[in-house]
């Protein structure tokens, strides 16, 4: 798939230019012409295909470190791409190659050995090493699998079901026997997660009998949440796991656009139940990494993984594609086909 490409002298850049306060709006980002520097010893240029819109990046444009740093103003917006070498001073990345890596919200990015990691664009397509078969997919795995340590004839319980870590999770779950529900936000959603990604059940967290209808849901109680959200559908789903259920935490969705921190008001069940809630990012994982990766590509293979994908075209609709996503807009991962001819 390699081909002759004339070298760019300049890059489209999305840098961070304010603060949120709450939802991110497009004050808080710009739209940038910067030219490309000459390659050092080592680097490679790369030239992005597609940009992965994740929520954990409206963590980074917080004033206060979480669990990675925050961004400076002015910065290019982090983000994972994948992308094409079209220029590379280093031998053990040959012009051609594919690859994937956190390389930011720009049309061309520099980087070198240690940003990329390479990707078979022949096995699958290009986007899907964004989402199921790439850092989207191995989160889903590391969470149930090496977290929880799911087990066969097990009840889960997948918050943000529709998206591109829960709907995993669930597939995941579901190839082990395990009895899967999911929580997504309105009809279409959980029709989706039932029709497409084979949940036993999906419950609307926007229904106004919601609670009871996750209590019906449960029967005899959940042995692990997978939880995205946290908030009160994290609370809600405390009297309904059962003695010694485990919770892997992997997100709090609900919670990075929130003016005042959510405090759990059923914290009682946790010691009731004895539960275990452990919150993670793959980056403390990486030795399990080339296991989750080989399950998932021979799931794929096979034909026992899917995945659903909302695509904008235009790195200049970064901005608008991101807001969305946070708003619950998309079904499965959000992308930007940045290079779009």
């Amino acid at each position: 798939m390699s081909r002759p490409i004339s070298r760019p002298i300049s890059n489209r850049v999305v840098t961070f230019a304010r603060r949120p306060e709450g939802l991110p709006d497009a004050t808080c980002f710009a739209l940038e012409s910067r030219p490309l520097p000459a390659l050092a010893e080592g680097q490679v240029l790369v030239e992005n295909h597609y940009l992965s819109l994740d929520p954990y990046i409206r963590m980074r444009m917080e004033a206060k470190d979480s669990y990675a740093p925050v961004m400076a103003l002015g910065e290019t917006m982090v983000g994972r791409t994948v992308g094409q070498v079209i220029e590379s001073r280093d031998a053990a990345i040959p012009e051609g190659s594919w690859v994937v890596g956190r390389l930011g919200w720009q049309d061309y990015s520099v980087g070198t050995k240690a940003d990329v990691q390479f990707i078979h664009p022949d096995r699958a397509p290009l986007s899907a090493y964004l989402g199921s078969l790439g850092s989207t997919g191995i989160t889903a795995w590391i969470g149930l699998v090496h977290i929880a340590g799911v087990k066969e004839g097990e009840s889960v319980l997948v918050s943000a079901a529709s998206g591109a870590v829960g709907s995993v999770v669930g597939q995941l779950a579901r190839a082990r026997g395990c009895r899967v529900v999911g929580i997504a936000g309105g009809a279409r959603k959980c029709g989706v997660v039932r029709e497409r990604f084979g949940f036993d059940d999906c419950v609307d967290y926007k229904a106004p009998d919601f609670t009871e209808r996750l209590a019906q849901a449960a029967g005899p109680g959940f042995d692990i949440y997978f939880d995205n959200v946290g908030g009160p559908i994290f609370d809600a789903t405390l009297p309904l796991m059962r003695l010694f259920g485990r919770i892997p935490l992997c997100g709090l969705v609900s919670q990075y656009n929130a003016a005042e921190p959510y405090g759990v008001r059923n914290l009682r069940e946790v010691f009731n139940k004895r539960l275990t809630i452990r919150g993670f990012v793959i980056s403390d994982h990486r030795d399990v990494w080339d296991m989750a990766t080989q399950e998932l590509e021979r799931a794929y293979a096979e034909g026992r993984l899917v995945y659903e994908e909302t695509v904008i075209d235009g790195l200049e609709n970064a901005p608008d594609a991101f807001i969305g996503m946070l708003q619950g807009g998309n079904i499965g991962k959000q992308l930007v086909r940045i290079k779009t001819a």
